[in-house]
């Protein structure tokens, strides 16, 4: 691959899209941001094909707006269309897409709707490279903001290896500008952080780093829930072939969230 090579980043202003568009340009690459606030969408197909002119590559990391299974599956099977027919029309030729680890081993949700998109990036006229990536540092104090309750913070039974968005990001950079030689099509591969840990663990760092004197609790199990128990188990833990890669959470921690933030 030329280094002249046009690469369009689906979702370029999210959190796994920032740091990929900030590596590409780094690189001397040329970069298509696609996202609504750049006059491209990937559900209604607006600007999609004067967009893709010329681009040899595709990032997707879009996310969806809603956890629902419904409404995610919906938004991720109509974007991988549209930008599988449009960059089809393009003559764009590889797309790298971000997934998650462990989503085969869950029944229901947002895992399921990416179950759904892998499903249908497979099955599209463009070779695509799948990579499963564990859930990011970034994620904890989203969690942890959305359990809150008083001065308890109720955050998901889970064994987890953190990795950070920016980790994630160099490594979809590296496959999207591979050469042809070495661009596995159809391969599902991992990334993960240094080592496992439980969510709950890092959720605590996450608030004594705060200070505001939350508590963090794990929320119980839901019996009714199977995916519930599966969270706790450690089906989200990546499998031993999986890429492991700094930083740890808590060197994350001591560079993004300073001492006493509120």
């Amino acid at each position: 691959m030329q280094r002249n090579t046009k690469i369009a980043v689906a979702g370029a202003t999210g959190r796994v899209g920032r740091p990929v568009v900030d590596i590409l340009e780094s690189r001397a690459y040329e970069v298509v941001p696609i996202s609504r606030s750049e006059g491209v969408d990937v559900i209604t197909g607006e600007g999609l094909d004067e967009a893709l002119t010329g681009v040899d590559t595709i990032i997707d990391v879009a996310t969806g707006p809603s956890p629902d299974q419904q409404a995610a599956t919906e938004f991720f099977t109509t974007a991988t269309r549209n930008l599988q027919e449009a960059g089809e029309r393009a003559g764009v030729r590889r797309v790298v897409l971000v997934s998650i680890i462990g989503i085969d081993a869950f029944e229901g949700g947002y895992n399921a709707a990416k179950v759904a998109q892998e499903q249908a990036y497979l099955a599209g006229p463009i070779p695509v490279r799948i990579v499963r990536a564990a859930q990011f540092h970034e994620f904890v104090e989203e969690l942890l903001k959305w359990g809150t309750q008083g001065d308890v913070s109720y955050v998901w039974n889970m064994q987890t290896q953190l990795v950070s968005a920016r980790t994630v990001a160099e490594e979809l950079v590296e496959l999207a500008t591979a050469p042809d030689a070495d661009f596995e099509a159809h391969e599902t591969t991992e990334i993960a952080g240094p080592r496992a840990e439980r969510l709950v663990e890092a959720a605590r760092l996450v608030a004594a780093r705060r200070g505001e004197g939350l508590r963090v609790e794990e929320a119980p199990l839901d019996p009714s829930d199977p995916d519930s128990e599966r969270y706790a188990t450690g089906a989200a833990l990546p499998g031993p072939n999986a890429k492991l890669a700094g930083p740890t959470f808590e060197e994350w921690l001591d560079a993004t969230v300073p001492a006493g933030r509120a």
